[in-house]
């Protein structure tokens, strides 16, 4: 039996003589919450547009839900729901109202509809919110809102894109809640995001993706193993001397330059290594001024794996349908 729900092969998409998605491949199981991590500029909204029918397919081939993006983009629409990065809700709906016109727009039947309203309301705590019009709600309602109507015509996926862009920590935090609940019912969930913490703590798998290309996927545990065990950051008197030194030492596999020091990436426990270490620098003249010892994280990962800190440079292009939302107030 296929557990595949998100087939992706060779997918580019290009503005002009801007590559925005570089010929990606890659695959989404069914109950599954895989993310895409990367800056804003990385390709990742492009990516959703191209898979949620919004922008033309150029180049490769998709299969959502069993369809085929190319040939069969209405049955698409029908399976998967949406939820983009710029807030796209009328301001002079009430919450019941958008929900309501979305079901409608979808054919759902009264009842079913009905019934469905509540129950989502409940989901995403916004009972008491339900005659507020949207203009009235705080940014995390606004949210959850929009997840909401997402999940009203049951997606077998339901696509994220930066959904906790510009939210508060503690907002965030209950966003991520309402996320996992949906995953617990049986939604597949396609995030797209540049916060560390968040693929960290949502995904079951994670695509590092930069400049259109995807760098590496796997999960959040086997992307920080792959970096070793743990990591020391040293500054010392003479950080160039000292990675002379260390530079053949065992135990140490890596060792990378940064600002103000040296960080060590090692292939078995740091606490252990590390007296060996300072021994062996004390030895040989050169002073250690500060250490840090920890386990890999997320941001390790993207640093080595892009060779760069997460950057920030604006979006690759604005969301295909915030633009119309926009076009249509003006």
């Amino acid at each position: 039996m296929n557990d595949t729900i998100i087939e992706v092969q060779g997918l580019e998409h290009r503005y002009g003589n801007f590559t925005a998605v570089d010929g990606i491949s890659f695959s989404v199981k069914k109950g599954e919450i895989f993310s895409f991590l990367g800056p804003n500029g990385a390709g990742k909204s492009t990516a959703i547009n191209v898979l949620t029918t919004l922008l033309r397919l150029q180049k490769g081939s998709a299969r959502i839900a069993g369809f085929d993006l190319a040939t069969s983009p209405g049955k698409i629409r029908e399976s998967i729901g949406i939820v983009f990065q710029e807030v796209t809700l009328d301001r002079d709906m009430t919450c019941w109202e958008i929900l309501e016109f979305h079901g409608r727009l979808y054919g759902m039947p009264r009842d079913e509809r009905r019934a469905r309203i509540d129950e989502l309301l409940s989901l995403v705590q916004l009972e008491t919110k339900k005659d507020a019009l949207t203009k009235h709600l705080s940014g995390g309602m606004k949210r959850r809102l929009e997840i909401a109507r997402g999940l009203m015509t049951r997606p077998k996926v339901l696509f994220l894109d930066e959904p906790t862009i510009g939210l508060d920590p503690q907002t965030r935090m209950r966003m991520w809640e309402y996320i996992k609940q949906v995953n617990r019912e049986g939604t597949t969930i396609f995030l797209t995001t540049h916060y560390m913490d968040e693929a960290d703590l949502l995904s079951d798998r994670i695509s590092i993706i930069d400049h259109g290309k995807i760098i590496i996927t796997g999960r959040s545990w086997e992307l920080k193993n792959m970096l070793g065990e743990d990591l020391i950051y040293l500054e010392t008197s003479d950080n160039d001397a000292a990675k002379d030194i260390l530079r053949d030492m065992a135990g140490i596999s890596e060792i990378r330059t940064k600002s103000r020091g040296l960080i060590l990436v090692v292939n078995e426990d740091g606490t252990r290594l590390l007296p060996s270490i300072m021994e062996h620098l004390r030895t040989r003249g050169v002073t250690v001024t500060t250490v840090n010892l920890k386990k890999p994280s997320m941001d390790d990962v993207f640093v080595h794996f892009t060779g760069k800190e997460l950057r920030d440079e604006g979006p690759e292009k604005p969301s295909v349908a915030a633009s119309r939302s926009r076009r249509g107030r003006k």
